[in-house]
């Protein structure tokens, strides 16, 4: 009788411990750095990195904050025209889209919360980054940066 007791105890325990682990999963994900260099001056963040489909897929959806030196980049295995949509994404973001070479594509400044709307690069990039909304003119960032960073996998 102890084992099943044990066992039953048990079962119920782990799912909840799961469940609690949720929240601080999100704020124990690792980041890289990320730097802007827009005229002359470099401006440095860390952020997530999606790298799965599914990853990907969920990007910033159902956050209701990002850090001010936070966000996400999105990185391509090859080149390949970027578009995005804001689906469940309850906050503005900025979206640049990223050549192969670190210049910038496009910048869609604060993107619509929740909008089905695609927001599509000009060409081909290999990677997009998502950062704040309100991030690029803050910051006095245009088309003209570079854009690097190190992945760490």
């Amino acid at each position: 009788m102890r084992a099943i007791l044990t066992a039953l105890a048990l079962s119920l325990a782990l799912p909840m411990a799961a469940c609690s682990g949720d929240a601080s999963e999100e704020e124990s994900v690792a980041t890289i750095p990320v730097t802007i260099t827009s005229k002359g001056q470099d401006h440095k963040f860390n952020v997530e990195v999606a790298r799965t489909d599914e990853e990907q897929d969920r990007g910033l959806m159902f956050r209701t904050s990002l850090p001010a030196d936070g966000g996400m980049i999105f990185p391509f295995a090859k080149p390949r025209i970027g578009s995005f949509w804001m689906k469940n994404t309850l906050i503005p973001l900025d979206m640049f889209f990223i050549r192969a070479d670190g210049s910038i594509d496009r910048i869609a400044e604060n993107t619509i919360p929740e909008s089905l709307e695609p927001v599509v690069s000009g060409g081909e990039v290999s990677a997009v980054l998502e950062l704040a909304g309100g991030t690029a003119a803050k910051l006095g960032i245009d088309e003209s940066a570079k854009i690097t960073w190190k992945d760490t996998k």
